[in-house]
């Protein structure tokens, strides 16, 4: 399992959501080239970059910072946030990114979503499904920078793009994200057992080493890490079997 740090841009800011709540937002700081950096300097190859902006409306809010990320070189970046057609999506993997995430618009236009899917390249396109968890254990999708609620399960998603050769999906438990309350451990351990072939990317909750490790005991290929790495909850010794240059 490899530990993916995050950057979410919001204003041209690096800040954290509660719960992806745009009203409950920390700033962490106002150079994003700066914090990458430092990741890169901890060993990572890989950084998982969110426009917030563009996540909630669609507009590419902080193109030109991301852009300058991006042609930095340092290290591969996963894109996401405001990418909601192909053109798009080509733009930015022409740009350099490393992959593209499609978040709403993987559940609300299925259909052209698997067409990006063959034509991209499974391997340059992850799939990113918010998710909220009922009573009962069901999650299900929040689209819209999560703002809107829908009755679309992660289970019935994912298995409407098997046939297009999807291959990679980052999951979020959205009631977890920011909240450094642990890992939905049971999401992600179904998830793995439901489709062993996905290399799934989990995200929101994670707090400690304690959590990676419960993580990597369920199969995930990856973690997404925001807030505990920028509160400095893990340290370089913990996080070194995670990163692939530490």
């Amino acid at each position: 399992m490899r530990l993916i740090p995050a950057i979410d841009l919001r204003g041209g800011r690096c800040v954290r959501l509660l719960h992806g709540r745009f009203d409950r937002e920390t700033v962490y700081g106002d150079d994003p080239a700066a914090l990458l950096r430092r990741y890169v300097e901890l060993g990572a190859r890989q950084i998982h970059v969110v426009d917030l902006d563009g996540a909630r409306s669609g507009d590419a809010g902080n193109r030109a910072l991301v852009a300058d990320l991006i042609r930095d070189g340092q290290v591969a970046i996963q894109l996401g946030g405001g990418i909601r057609s192909q053109r798009s999506a080509v733009e930015w993997l022409e740009l350099g990114a490393r992959r593209v995430v499609i978040g709403s618009a993987a559940v609300e236009k299925p259909d052209e979503v698997r067409g990006w899917l063959r034509e991209l390249g499974s391997d340059r396109v992850i799939l990113a499904f918010d998710v909220r968890v009922d009573p009962d254990g069901m999650p299900y999708a929040a689209t819209q920078g999560w703002e809107r609620e829908t009755r679309h399960s992660l289970w019935d998603l994912v298995a409407a793009y098997a046939s297009a050769g999807l291959r990679h999906v980052l999951c979020t438990d959205v009631n977890r994200d920011g909240a450094l309350s642990g890992p939905n451990i049971a999401l992600y351990a179904e998830a793995v057992q439901r489709f062993p072939s996905i290399d799934w990317q989990a995200s929101g909750g994670v707090s400690d080493a304690a959590d990676l490790a419960a993580l990597a005991r369920t199969g995930v290929a990856g973690v997404i890490s925001g807030r505990a790495l920028l509160e400095h909850r893990l340290d370089a010794r913990e996080i070194a079997p995670y990163l692939p240059s530490a």
